[in-house]
């Protein structure tokens, strides 16, 4: 998988302290993002799942998945996902351009759904930026519980 970087104890990607994996890419390129250098595939460096296991079992947070865009990377995201709740009983918060309806229609994407407890989902839209809301930063993205 490409990361861009991992950040352990933040608490501005969902409840709690958290691990969170940066993944490299994203064809949303949403003007007004916050983290436009996470929009390169090549960006970052590969990691495999196991030293990304490795790192959420040392620090024992649970894990947030940001980028770029994780779905981007799903084989490795879902494979990640299964290792963090099944063997390490993470719970798991997933960040998102694609919306639930465009996730949920895809034979593709969908497989994410069982593999996450809460997703942040939906293009952060500029004209609609408000820094008052928890966890997301347009008024359009939704944060689903799917558990």
């Amino acid at each position: 998988m490409r990361v861009l970087d991992i950040i352990d104890g933040t608490i501005v990607d969902g409840p709690g302290l958290r691990t969170s994996i940066y993944l490299a890419g994203c064809a949303h390129q949403c003007p007004g993002c916050h983290n436009p250098s996470s929009w390169d595939f090549d960006g970052g460096e590969e990691m495999s799942i196991e030293a990304l296991v490795e790192h959420v079992r040392e620090n024992d947070f649970d894990v947030t998945l940001s980028g770029g865009d994780p779905l981007y990377q799903l084989p490795g995201v879902i494979a990640l996902c299964r290792r963090l709740r099944h063997d390490l009983g993470k719970n798991i918060w997933l960040y998102t351009g694609f919306t639930l309806e465009e996730i949920s229609e895809s034979p593709v994407l969908n497989a994410i759904l069982d593999e996450v407890d809460t997703i942040v989902e939906g293009p952060f839209i500029e004209s609609l930026r408000d820094p008052a809301l928890h966890f997301r930063g347009s008024s359009n993205q939704r944060i689903i519980h799917l558990e």
